[in-house]
């Protein structure tokens, strides 16, 4: 069995930070915000609240950010930056698609899990029209980057995809990977079980479907999932495998 991912609690990455005085500044207001986030809830907490635990006067940190949904982008970026070269080093260990999809998300958990109920809390903006919101405009860059990841990690495992179902795999992978976060923050079970166990048996079954997939028996159903993709994002551009 393998080790769970979830609710260690455990922070993989340190957080960036530079030598210049308004970088530290604006490091220290975002640690802050982040803290009392968790602390308080992001809903309660102000920007008065958050100028005030980083010692900061509030038109400072207006200066830095002019809200919290700015605060809270700035955190998926870093987490972007951060991650991004822990998921490469956990990829390269591993060669298997079930191992490489496994590296990756337990990445993720672990790095993630100190702001589960932060997490929590913004997963209520799950509307697109939400600036917050994962699939939102604003959040295109770093979710395409995203996408972009795991196009890397089928890439590296090997495994045969057909050439219908290459530019949309990544970002059904990125939407697995969503549902499972989405659980994740909403499992009340000790040590949040019920996500592990979740995450264990679904990620067999999404590894084995993708190497069955090529059949050509299959591709009826392969054409019923490409066409609903292509419904759902219209003629946004897929980030798919490499040719």
């Amino acid at each position: 069995m393998n080790k769970s991912p979830i609710a260690t609690g455990k922070v993989i990455a340190g957080n960036v930070t530079t030598g210049t005085k308004s970088e530290e500044t604006r490091t220290r207001i975002l640690e802050a915000a982040l803290a009392l986030f968790r602390k308080r809830s992001f809903a309660t907490t102000t920007m008065r609240d958050i100028a005030k635990e980083a010692e900061v006067a509030l038109g400072a940190a207006y200066y830095y950010f002019e809200s919290k949904d700015a605060l809270v982008t700035a955190f998926y970026e870093r987490a972007h930056r951060e991650l991004t070269p822990l998921a490469e080093q956990a990829l390269a260990r591993a060669k298997d698609l079930e191992g490489r999809l496994r590296a990756v998300l337990t990445v993720k958990f672990k790095y993630f899990a100190p702001n589960r109920s932060l997490m929590a809390a913004l997963s209520a903006h799950i509307d697109p029209q939400n600036p917050l919101s994962p699939f939102s405009p604003d959040m295109k860059t770093i979710r395409d980057q995203d996408i972009a990841l795991f196009a890397r990690t089928l890439e590296g495992s090997k495994v045969r995809v057909s050439e219908d179902l290459k530019q949309h795999l990544p970002r059904l992978l990125w939407l697995y990977q969503m549902g499972l976060l989405l659980f994740w923050v909403y499992d009340r079970s000790p040590r949040q079980k019920r996500t592990t166990q979740l995450f264990d048996k679904s990620l067999s079954i999404v590894a084995n479907l993708i190497k069955l997939s090529s059949f050509p028996l299959l591709r009826p159903v392969r054409k019923v999932a490409t066409d609903l993709l292509e419904t759902i994002y219209g003629d946004e551009p897929a980030l798919g495998l490499k040719s």
